[in-house]
């Protein structure tokens, strides 16, 4: 089993041991900061991309399953299924919600199956778009919610240092932030996490964060995959444009998870309309499918194929929200592939 962080490699071994130890099946983890495995008596291997560049012999691997997909590049996926001599059952999972047309067209060999209901126990998550004047009342109200509470806060940023180039200089850097709200709210502790650090100091913050050492995370979108601390209610996303509907909706679902309200709160400074209207539709809809198909409208797919991020290609037929229309063009390619 494959996952793009070391956090999310940890939980999954931690998670299949508990339910299989009844069975006497042997779980290993190999990252790159640690191995626990007998590669060579292993029922389950669970592992980051180290597994790609381990002399592992995955000769009798049956299934293959790779979790968070879209966190590994293309090449990368088909060399851990190819790393079996067999042909391997292969599972790709992503808590990312991709627009049907798109999904249709990239994983159009695949079979798709889509979980709609939201998990057991989660509670609807109230999302607040928060104007700029309102900014400092909103961070006492974190710490109110805090102290009355007792529970804990993320706040994301989208960089790790402030940026020198003059379109970003006043977009948020988790460095910076992370000392403003340790002056702002000085009765609380507030951890630091972001890529640049090393492996051991971000097990050590989100270890701390887990046991309720830490109040406050600051973090840039790391925490976007393999976080669950039921204890954090409170989301704050900081120059939450930067960021696409679906990421987002993402670091949004990092809170809710336990028996309090949960709350995500937006911060932006840009004021334009659309902007706005993709913002506001946090709001109004807790559906990651709804959300990933206004994403898909309002900022194109980008290249399907390519590297591009955003942007609408031009299709010389169909329109990328035509779902009736790619739907019969896959179906009618396996016709042919079929003959």
């Amino acid at each position: 089993m494959g996952a793009p962080t070391q956090i999310l490699a940890n939980q999954h071994f931690e998670t299949l041991e508990n339910l299989l130890s009844p069975f006497k099946a042997r779980v290993s983890l190999i990252t790159s900061a640690v191995k626990k495995t007998n590669l060579g008596r292993s029922d389950v291997i669970v592992g980051t991309h180290s597994l790609i560049h381990n002399k592992v012999d995955f000769d009798k691997v049956a299934l293959v399953v790779i979790d968070e997909q879209h966190k590994f590049g293309v090449e990368q996926r088909t060399h851990l299924v190819r790393l079996t001599a067999t042909a391997p059952h292969v599972l790709t999972m992503t808590a990312t919600p991709i627009p049907r047309t798109v999904a249709l067209t990239l994983y159009g060999d695949l079979d798709l199956s889509v979980l709609t209901e939201m998990p057991k126990g989660r509670k609807k998550i109230t999302t607040w778009l928060v104007p700029i004047e309102k900014r400092q009342n909103a961070y006492k109200w974190v710490g109110e919610q805090i102290s009355q509470k007792k529970i804990q806060a993320f706040v994301v940023c989208p960089l790790i240092d402030v940026s020198d180039k003059e379109s970003m200089e006043n977009v948020k850097a988790v460095k910076k932030e992370f000392e403003a709200i340790k002056k702002s709210l000085p009765n609380f502790t507030v951890g630091l996490l972001h890529s640049k650090l090393k492996n051991k100091q971000r097990e050590s913050v989100i270890a701390k964060f887990k046991k309720g050492a830490v109040d406050i995370l600051v973090s840039t979108p790391v925490i976007e995959v393999g976080i669950d601390i039921p204890n954090a209610t409170i989301m704050v996303i900081e120059d939450a444009d930067r960021f696409g509907l679906a990421q987002l909706h993402q670091l949004r679902g990092r809170v809710g998870r336990g028996k309090q309200k949960s709350y995500c709160l937006l911060f932006t400074e840009n004021s334009s309309q659309k902007v706005e209207k993709r913002l506001s539709a946090l709001r109004t809809s807790l559906s990651g499918f709804e959300l990933a198909e206004m994403d898909l409208n309002l900022r194109g797919p980008g290249e399907v194929f390519g590297t591009r991020q955003h942007g609408f290609p031009e299709l010389k037929i169909a329109s990328w929200q035509d779902i009736d229309l790619i739907k019969k063009t896959k179906e009618l390619a396996q016709e042919m592939l079929e003959i």
